[in-house]
């Protein structure tokens, strides 16, 4: 077996613990996104709650000194009954009228307060039955998490153990050479030469689809080291049927 025959198959073996883990991450990945849209749901909950808490302190401060006035009017009110002149009488009225117009604007405000406590409360209620739907979905992805994993944990541990076997029958060289190439190209580490036009010794290779030198077909097909795309760097391999085409033919 050629060090580019021993690499496939440590190849192969890699796609597949690839697969596996790939449907175990995009397990993962939902359960992520429902745990961070809780996390938002839960930050704007506590926010709206603090907004609610304050908006209630100062409408509660704004009726209180609403009433005081109210009492001052009333206190006023009855000097203005036992004033014994007009001028006296008038600067009353005068200063009753001012803390009505006072009244009025606290009154005024305390209402615009409490509608806006009325929209933070419904928003609120909003929250709160988005985070338990929310909160539903992020069980029912646990559970799938949980059944991914339980799922190809054996095969994964199979597989893992299978590589471990393989990859001790290449070479040192070639090994490293595949794994800087596998972290940097991932999937396209390796990549089948495509017969484009046989007649006229056109190939391409299958990862940048960019034409490949007769002399890697040749040095593939002589004694199969290992051979490097010249466009990508990817390590080029020959499919059986294809390495039996251009055998017969050579």
């Amino acid at each position: 077996m050629t060090v580019t025959e021993k690499l496939l198959r440590v190849y192969r073996v890699d796609r597949k613990i690839e697969g596996l883990q790939s449907r175990l991450r995009g397990a993962e990945a939902f359960l992520g996104q429902q745990t961070t849209q809780i996390e938002s749901l839960s930050k704007r909950a506590t926010l709206v709650a603090s907004q609610i808490r304050q908006m209630k302190a100062t409408q509660a401060d704004a009726e209180g000194e609403s009433a005081q006035h109210e009492e001052h009017i009333e206190l006023l009110r009855e000097r203005m009954n036992s004033a014994s002149t007009n001028k006296e009488y008038k600067a009353l009225l005068a200063e009753v009228n001012t803390f009505k117009d006072k009244k009025a604007e606290l009154e005024s405000s305390a209402l615009e307060l409490m509608e806006k406590i009325e929209a933070l409360e419904a928003e609120q209620e909003t929250l709160s039955a988005q985070t338990d739907e929310r909160s539903k979905v992020k069980t029912i992805a646990e559970s799938e998490r949980t059944q991914r994993a339980d799922e190809i944990r054996d095969q994964l541990a199979a597989l893992k153990a299978e590589r471990v076997e393989i990859a001790e029958d290449v070479p040192t060289g070639a090994l490293s050479t595949y794994v800087d190439l596998l972290e940097r190209l991932d999937e396209d580490a390796m990549a089948a030469i495509e017969i484009a036009d046989r007649k006229r010794l056109e190939f391409h290779c299958g990862a940048c689809m960019m034409l490949v030198p007769v002399e890697a077909m040749s040095s593939l097909l002589s004694h199969g080291s290992i051979t490097q795309c010249p466009s990508c760097g990817c390590i080029l391999f020959l499919e059986e049927k294809d390495r039996e085409t251009m055998s017969s033919k050579k």
